[in-house]
């Protein structure tokens, strides 16, 4: 690691996290949180001259950094620190054709271009590629609630990866194998253990601490003349397998393959591969139904399918406590408060906020195969498979 990466690094950890917490607080203390124009200027200045200060031996050095961890540590430093300058309305893709930092842009796409992915900060920065030193992983602020959002956040992802990796390793083997139902059964767990997170969240962040001084640092921004959308906590493959190999969602439905076209560059590259092995995967679904004909009166298929069963259920009561428990309380509620030109800006994804929610009750659908809705899901399938256990 060379003395600029290494310095521009410990301020990330250090002063920027106690600059932005300092202006949270300012902002905090207002009748109306959410006004930061004005506000801390003297703070932002700091935050800003500190932070390209810094940089500017970076792009002198581009990606020197031939390991993959550490040149895609230095686009997530960068990334979190033009997420800041975003947060705090020194940058607004609304109000400019191009980013005014063209130093941060030329460096983030060099990187990001060596490596074939977005050139912001995303996800992966703050939970599976976040290497925390002295017991503390890298943050915005130190406000405990973005402590407890980004905790809780990480080991919901490394549940879904486990039950992903599970999944996938039934598809090498067969679902009729011996070794299937251990496999379903740890994905079972482990979407369990989803769950259990995601509740925790839900009862112990604060709403109007997560809406007003966490969730408005995963904004959009520009790099250049291009506007990059905010890290979405789903941006890993193994979500997307679980919808795939378990049958509830396809490749080829054009709603879904949007998704994934558009997801896929803010994943880490090890798992945009994997994403693209696993659409060439067929789902499990398809093979169980396919078996029923000839043994849908043995013991161990029943028993398969059950099981089967009980996996697509656990999977789809996460995606209802996302959108029913998360995104309705901690969005959507407190969005019906603020002034209608804040509205604009509220969502990470750029678009207003009705057409998010009906994108996400959408998927929240296909997850758990709803029935009677003007898109197909595996409701049909699933019932059949119901119908075998009785």
């Amino acid at each position: 690691m060379s003395q600029a990466v290494e310095d521009f690094d410990h301020w990330i950890r250090t002063e920027f996290v106690e600059l932005n917490t300092a202006l949270e607080e300012q902002y905090f203390a207002q009748e109306y949180p959410g006004n930061v124009v004005g506000v801390g200027d003297k703070i932002k200045g700091k935050l800003e001259s500190r932070g390209r200060e810094l940089i500017a031996p970076l792009i002198a050095e581009g990606n020197t950094e031939r390991q993959f961890d550490k040149a895609f540590d230095v686009l997530g430093n960068l990334g979190l620190f033009l997420a800041a300058l975003r947060r705090h309305e020194l940058t607004n893709p609304d109000r400019e054709a191009r980013s005014p930092y063209d130093d941060c842009s030329a460096l983030g796409m060099h990187i990001a271009a060596s490596m074939g992915v977005v050139p912001r900060f995303v996800m992966a920065h703050l939970s599976t590629h976040n290497r925390a030193i002295g017991g503390k992983p890298k943050s915005f602020t130190s406000l405990p609630d973005e402590q407890l959002f980004n905790h809780k956040n990480h080991l919901a992802v490394m549940a879904f990866k486990r039950a992903g990796s599970a999944l996938m390793k039934i598809s090498k083997i067969g679902i009729s194998s011996p070794v299937a139902m251990e496999l379903l059964s740890n994905a079972k767990k482990a979407l369990e253990e989803v769950a259990v997170h995601n509740k925790q969240l839900f009862d112990n962040l604060d709403v109007d601490r997560f809406y007003f001084s966490v969730r408005p640092y995963f904004k959009p921004y520009r790099v250049g003349r291009n506007v990059y959308r905010g890290a979405n906590a789903g941006d890993f493959a193994e979500i997307n397998q679980i919808d795939l190999l378990l049958g509830l969602c396809r490749g080829n439905d054009p709603y879904y393959a949007q998704i994934l076209e558009e997801k896929i560059l803010y994943m880490v590259p090890d798992d945009q591969v994997s994403l693209k092995q696993c659409l060439g995967t067929a789902p499990l679904l398809d093979e169980i139904v396919a078996l029923a004909p000839k043994f849908k009166n043995k013991d161990w298929f029943i028993s398969l399918c059950a099981l089967y069963l009980e996996v697509c259920k656990a999977h789809g009561r996460t995606a209802v406590q996302h959108h029913n428990m998360l995104v309705e309380k901690f969005i959507n509620g407190p969005s019906k408060s603020v002034p209608e030109p804040d509205l604009k800006q509220v969502t990470a994804s750029g678009p207003p906020l009705e057409e998010l929610i009906n994108a996400l009750e959408h998927l929240r659908d296909l997850r758990v195969a709803a029935p009677n809705v003007d898109y197909h899901t595996a409701h049909a399938e699933l019932d059949f498979l119901r119908s075998l256990l009785k």
